[in-house]
């Protein structure tokens, strides 16, 4: 799926795959996040087949103007969580309504574990 809009000089449209490179790219520059994991067992393995070309760990749906992201992250130990949670979903939201013009109506941020 891709997210679509006009605007004067034509049609604007971004894949949801592209998507998901920028929130990977956006959330490693947040304080506290260690690495991205898979969500579920057949998202590793679906992962691992395919060599690298898949994000892990991030997932994004849209649907019309809007887009809805899940994040599964490693946070690295001793820092508080709610925090690390909070500017995370905060920069996500920010950068990403910035990059591509729409609106992200809901981020989930699964944490799946804690690192040193």
């Amino acid at each position: 799926m891709s997210v679509k809009t006009n605007n004067i000089y034509g049609k604007i449209m971004i894949s949801d795959k592209t998507i998901e490179k920028f929130v990977s790219h956006v959330a490693m520059d947040c304080y506290g996040i260690v690495e991205f994991v898979p969500v579920n067992v057949w998202d590793a393995i679906v992962g691992f087949f395919r060599f690298g070309s898949e994000v892990k760990g991030v997932k994004v749906k849209s649907s019309g103007d809007r887009i809805t992201i899940n994040v599964s992250i490693i946070v690295k130990y001793g820092v508080s969580i709610k925090a690390v949670v909070e500017a995370l979903k905060e920069s996500i939201k920010y950068k990403v309504e910035r990059f591509t013009g729409m609106l992200v109506s809901n981020i989930n941020v699964h944490v799946m574990g804690v690192k040193r």
